[in-house]
C-alpha cells in the first residue's frame, strides 16, 4: 500500500504502519494535553493508542495465522487510522474455513479482554465505568473496555469488517458463493444506510464509517461475480499472442527500443530458447537511472517470477496475478512461452465477455 512504512514482521509476515497513522497519534496528543496540560498526561495518551493497535496488530495475526492452517499466505499486515488490514493471496474457498479465518480475528480480542479483566480482578483495580473516558480513567479498563467495542464493531453482518465473511460463510452452507456474496453485501450495505443516517443525526464520523462499509460490500459483490464469470474458461481463450521477446544477452537500450515500438510494457527474456526471466518496465526505469544502457537485460530482469499454463482456468490466473502484484504473467504450454496475461488484455476480454452477454440477452428482451 502507498505511503506505508515498514515497522518490522511478525511469523514472517511484514508489518506496516501507513502516514495517516501519525494523524492519530497526533489527534491524541493533542487532546491529552488540552486536557491534562503535563507532558506525563500526553505520553500516556500516546502510550495508550499504541497499546490499541497493538491489539490491533494480533487481531490481524489471528486471522493470518489461521489462513496459514489452510495454506492461504498472508502478504502483509498494514496499520491504518480506521484499523489494520491483512492482506491474504486470497479467501478460503470453503466455507468452513473462511468462517474461521473471520472468526479468529475477534478470537483473539476476546481473549486480551478476558485477560485484561482478570489481571483488574485479581488486583482489585476495577473502576466505574461512569469514570471512565477516552482520556482519563485506568488504562488497563479502558485496553479492556475498547477490546470488548472491537470484537462487536468486527462481528457486524457488514463487508469488509469480519462479520461479512462470517455472514457469507454460513449462507454459504447452503447457497451458492456468489449468491451468498450477494445476500451478505446486500445485508452490509443497508447497514451503511442506517449509520449513514444515525450520522447525520448524531456523530459525523459514523458518515464515513457508512461510505467505507457501502464501498467494501459493493467490491466484494463484485469480486465474487467476476471469479464465477470466470469459472470454465481456460487461459488460452484471453491471452495474449502477439508480443515481443528480450534474450538475456540483449542490452537496456535494446529493451527501451522495444517498448518504444509498441504499446508492450513487460518483455520475457528467453535464453536459449527457455523462459529466463521477466524484464518489468518498473525494473527498466530504475536501471536506467542507475547503469549504462549496454547493461544486458540479464542482470536487472526478475528471476523469480509467477507463470500460468495455457489449460489452467482464468480464475486462477487471476489469482496468480493478485498474488505477485504484477502486471505481465507468461503463459506456458508443455514448459514453451506461448502468450502473455496482462493486467490490460484481462480488462479487456471481460468488457468483450461482457458486451457478447448483453448482446444475447437483446433479442430475449425484445421477443
Amino acid at each position: 500500500m502507498r505511503w506505508s512504512w515498514r515497522i518490522g514482521s511478525l511469523f514472517g509476515i511484514p508489518v506496516y504502519i501507513h502516514a495517516t497513522f501519525a494523524l492519530i497519534i497526533v489527534w491524541v496528543a493533542l487532546s491529552h494535553w488540552l486536557n491534562g496540560q503535563s507532558l506525563a498526561a500526553t505520553l500516556t495518551g500516546i502510550a495508550f493508542v499504541l497499546a490499541l493497535f497493538a491489539c490491533v496488530v494480533l487481531h490481524e495475526l489471528g486471522h493470518a495465522l489461521t489462513a496459514r492452517r489452510y495454506h492461504i499466505k498472508t502478504r502483509d499486515i498494514t496499520l491504518l487510522p480506521i484499523g489494520g488490514v491483512a492482506r491474504l493471496e486470497r479467501m478460503p474457498d470453503n466455507p468452513r474455513e473462511e468462517l474461521w479465518v473471520a472468526l479468529a480475528g475477534p478470537a483473539v480480542n476476546v481473549a486480551i479482554a478476558a485477560l485484561l479483566f482478570l489481571v483488574l480482578y485479581s488486583t482489585g483495580s476495577w473502576q466505574s465505568v461512569e469514570r471512565l473516558s477516552m482520556v482519563e480513567g485506568s488504562f488497563l479498563q479502558r485496553l479492556m473496555l475498547l477490546n470488548v467495542f472491537l470484537v462487536g464493531f468486527n462481528l457486524l453482518p457488514a463487508f469488509p469488517m469480519d462479520g461479512g465473511r462470517v455472514l457469507r460463510a454460513l449462507l454459504a452452507t447452503r447457497l451458492s458463493y456468489v449468491r451468498s456474496t450477494h445476500l451478505a453485501a446486500t445485508i452490509g450495505q443497508a447497514m451503511a444506510l442506517l449509520f449513514g443516517f444515525i450520522g447525520f443525526l448524531s456523530n459525523p464520523f459514523l458518515i464515513f464509517i457508512a461510505f467505507f462499509v457501502w464501498i467494501g460490500a459493493a467490491q466484494e459483490s463484485s469480486m465474487a461475480q467476476m471469479r464465477s464469470s470466470l469459472a470454465g474458461i481456460p487461459v488460452s481463450q484471453a491471452m495474449q499472442t502477439e508480443f515481443r521477446v528480450l534474450e538475456t544477452t540483449d542490452s537496456l537500450s535494446r529493451a527501451v527500443d522495444m517498448i518504444l515500438a509498441g504499446a508492450q510494457q513487460d518483455f520475457p527474456v528467453n535464453e536459449h530458447g527457455r523462459l529466463a526471466g521477466v524484464l518489468t518496465r518498473t525494473e527498466l526505469l530504475k536501471a536506467l537511472a542507475q547503469r549504462p544502457l549496454s547493461t544486458p537485460v540479464s542482470h536487472v530482469m526478475q528471476h523469480n517470477f509467477a507463470v500460468v499454463d495455457s489449460f489452467e482456468m482464468l480464475e486462477v490466473a487471476l489469482s496468480r496475478l493478485n498474488e505477485c502484484a504484477c502486471n505481465t504473467i507468461p503463459v506456458l504450454r508443455n514448459g514453451r512461452l506461448v502468450g502473455l496475461l496482462t493486467s490490460e488484455n484481462f480488462g479487456e476480454f471481460m468488457m468483450i465477455q461482457g458486451a457478447l452477454a448483453a448482446s444475447r440477452q437483446a433479442p430475449r428482451a425484445a421477443a
